[in-house]
């Protein structure tokens, strides 16, 4: 595709027509920016009251969205969570996007912090990006759901290029979000399925609320099923933190490819013996190590992890593992010193997992589920509110007492 060289900054394509829509410029026309109070700081945003859908862009191609910025004031984590992105290609009926906005953007559990990415980025965990591309052939439309019970206000600006002629190898992207809550016992939850191909799996947003006492969650392997693999994957990973780039056990981190910005618990950080997150999420990008897929794709992460008992603890143990069947080679007893037994178990959790996978053709994803998305997620007393919260109140938005 021409203009495909535009991370060379000395590339100059003048067929690449940049235009950008916002709220005075929805369709992102020629010469219609900035119209408002006679151009002097105009209309950069607006109310979305509780329950309202409003229209971002509607797009006609062909041509490529590039940058997705969108800002909206900070609230209680099932306030935020309650905020929907859905994207609509090329005439589908159904949305080919349809996911909470901050799990777009790489931070589940509807709490945001600073971070960024190759693909994605929360400055100072308030402005929101993605520079993942989506093309488009022949029509786009973008649209915010502020699915919470409170108003909010919006702003955003959405980046794009139109372009006489766009590969055809480009794919659509699909952004589905899943959350299971609770896991089952033994059963691997799903990352990404029922997409039909040719495809490439671009990577995940992952989220973890930490549901089990045991030592640590992180065990399981992300599975990759590719065009008929039966009972085991073509590849298959070695651990979570392993997937993520990380290794013996994953705090905040941030890298281009893979990272867990986001990691809260009443003693995670702390080194003590309640150093567990309750909260945590993380993101993989297969930019270097790309996924195709001719015809179908099954993405899954096992719920498995470690528990450790000191001496003098039997009864603890005893109780434990009962609920907790063995994986891998099981327990290991008297291996230390004052180490009773250790042991790598299946455990259950609460897992939500946001998927983006581009397609030669575009499909209908499973919409958001809003109620589901936020159950369980409301602010922990050891949390602490963003002082920008207030931003909500002067702009008119109703928001409960802040805990602190």
């Amino acid at each position: 595709m021409r203009g495909e060289g535009t991370l060379d900054p000395a590339t100059i394509d003048v067929t690449m027509d940049a235009r950008a829509a916002t709220f005075e410029n929805p369709t992102g026309a020629r010469g219609a920016g900035g119209t408002a109070h006679g151009g002097r700081k105009g209309a950069p945003s607006r109310r979305v009251r509780a329950g309202e859908r409003v229209v971002l862009a509607d797009l006609a191609g062909p041509g490529v969205v590039r940058h997705l910025w969108l800002t909206f004031p900070p609230g209680p984590p099932d306030q935020m969570r309650a905020m929907v992105l859905e994207m609509f290609h090329e005439g589908v009926d159904g949305p080919s996007v349809s996911v909470p906005c901050l799990d777009f953007f790489g931070l589940p559990h509807g709490r945001p912090v600073a971070y960024h990415s190759a693909l994605t980025a929360a400055n100072e965990g308030r402005g929101f990006n993605s520079w993942v591309p989506m093309p488009f052939r022949h029509g786009m439309r973008i649209e915010f759901v502020n699915g919470s019970s409170r108003g909010t206000t919006l702003y955003y600006q959405v980046d794009y290029t139109l372009q006489p002629d766009l590969d055809e190898s480009l794919g659509c992207l699909h952004v589905a979000f899943r959350r299971e809550n609770p896991t089952v016992l033994g059963r691997d939850t799903v990352i990404t399925d029922g997409l039909s191909g040719p495809g490439r799996f671009l990577g995940c947003v992952v989220g973890v609320r930490v549901l089990d006492e045991g030592t640590w969650y992180g065990e399981g392997e992300v599975k990759v099923y590719r065009d008929g693999d039966g009972d085991h994957p073509t590849i298959c990973g070695t651990g979570l933190e392993d997937y993520v780039g990380s290794a013996w056990g994953m705090g905040p981190h941030a890298a281009p490819y893979g990272g867990a910005p986001l990691s809260v618990g009443a003693g995670a950080g702390t080194g003590g013996p309640d150093d567990r997150p309750e909260f945590v999420g993380f993101y993989r990008w297969h930019l270097a190590d790309p996924l195709m897929f001719s015809a179908g794709l099954r993405v899954t992460i096992q719920q498995i992890g470690a528990a450790f008992f000191t001496t003098g603890h039997e009864a603890e143990l005893a109780a434990y593992e009962a609920n907790h069947p063995a994986a891998g080679d099981g327990w290991h007893r008297d291996a230390l010193p004052g180490l009773l037994a250790w042991g790598i178990v299946e455990r259950v959790d609460d897992y939500c997992a946001t998927s983006f996978v581009y397609c030669a053709e575009p499909q209908a994803v499973v919409p958001v589920d809003v109620t589901a998305a936020v159950a369980d997620i409301d602010r922990r007393p050891y949390e602490v509110a963003s002082p920008f919260e207030l931003m909500g109140t002067l702009a008119g938005v109703e928001q409960p007492p802040a805990s602190t």
